[in-house]
C-alpha cells in the first residue's frame, strides 16, 4: 500500500487561502495547475483503477493499493481538491483538525458532511495540531484523538477511525492513545510502504509532498521506484533525529529560518 501526503490546493499561489498560514505550511500547498499535473503524472503509472477513499474495514487487505490523503482540513479540500479528483472517479481521505473547524481558511461542519456524502472518507487530525506531538503527556494525547474523533463523529453521524499525526511527529505512544480512543489505523509522515501494529491501532507511513516534489517525482513513488522513496526515507528520518534532540528549539530555529528574523 502507497499512500501521498498533500495538504491544501489552492488558487492563484494565494497560500493564505486554505489552511495553516505561514512560511513552513506554505511549502506543503500546492497551486491548482501544479495538483492538476500531480494528478494526471499519478493516474499514467496507476493501474489499479480509480483511487479510492481509505475503507478502515478493507485496509487489512489493501496491499497494492495506491490512496491520496489531505492533511489539516482547509477549505480548499472541499472547493478544489475534491472536485480535481472527482473529476477522474476518485476520491480521497481527508483528516481535520476539528479545534479550527468553521475558522477563516478551514472547512465548515457543512463542508465535511458534504465530503463525506461524496464518497471521500474523514479522519481525525487531532484538535489542536500540537508541535511535537509524541512528547505531549498521555492525558492530552488522549484528548486530542478521543475529542477530536467525537466532534467529527457528532458532525457525521458515525465513528471515525482514522487518523493522522500532525506534524509527522510519531512515536508508539501516539499510536497506543490512539487505540485507546477508538482509531484502528493512524497514519505518520514515515515515507514507508510497511505498517506496524500498536495495541488496536494499525499504523502506516505515507510519502510527503512539498512543492519541491514535481508530479513526476510524485508518480515513481507511486510506481515502486526505489530512488525517490530512499530520498524521503533520508530527509525524513534526518529531520526527526534533528526534532528529537533539538525540541522545541527545532522548531523555533526552523521558524525563525523559514519566516525570517521577524518570526516571534
Amino acid at each position: 500500500m502507497i499512500s501521498l501526503l498533500y495538504h491544501d490546493v489552492v488558487a492563484d499561489s494565494d497560500f493564505s487561502a486554505s489552511g495553516f498560514g505561514g512560511s513552513g505550511a506554505d511549502r506543503y500547498k500546492l497551486t491548482v495547475p501544479e495538483f492538476e499535473n500531480h494528478v494526471a503524472a499519478i493516474a499514467e503509472v496507476n493501474h489499479e483503477g480509480a483511487l479510492t477513499a481509505i475503507d478502515p474495514q478493507a485496509l487489512p487487505g489493501a496491499d497494492g493499493r495506491i490512496y491520496l490523503t489531505f492533511d489539516d482540513g482547509g477549505v480548499s479540500a472541499h472547493q478544489l481538491t475534491a472536485e480535481i479528483l472527482e473529476r477522474r472517479g476518485w476520491r480521497g481521505t481527508f483528516f481535520i483538525t476539528t479545534d479550527y473547524i468553521g475558522k477563516p481558511a478551514f472547512l465548515n461542519a457543512g463542508q465535511i458532511r458534504d465530503l463525506r456524502q461524496r464518497g471521500h472518507s474523514i479522519g481525525t487530525h487531532s484538535c489542536s495540531h500540537p508541535p511535537l506531538m509524541a512528547r505531549r503527556p498521555r492525558t492530552q494525547l488522549n484528548r486530542e484523538w478521543r475529542d477530536s474523533a467525537a466532534v467529527l463523529s457528532d458532525i457525521l453521524g458515525e465513528p471515525i477511525v482514522l487518523a493522522s499525526v500532525p506534524g509527522g511527529f510519531y512515536a508508539p505512544n501516539v499510536a497506543a492513545a490512539a487505540a485507546e480512543s477508538g482509531i484502528t489505523a493512524l497514519f505518520n509522515s514515515d515515507p514507508v510502504s510497511a505498517s506496524s501494529r500498536v495495541d488496536g491501532c494499525q499504523v502506516y507511513g505515507r510519502y510527503a509532498i512539498q512543492r519541491n516534489v514535481g508530479p513526476r517525482t510524485a508518480a515513481r513513488i507511486v510506481a515502486g521506484d526505489l530512488f525517490p522513496r530512499f530520498i524521503q526515507y533520508c530527509h525524513w528520518h534526518g529531520t526527526m533525529t534533528l526534532q528529537r534532540i533539538g525540541g522545541m528549539y527545532y522548531h523555533r530555529l526552523r521558524r525563525a529560518w523559514l519566516e525570517g528574523p521577524s518570526a516571534e
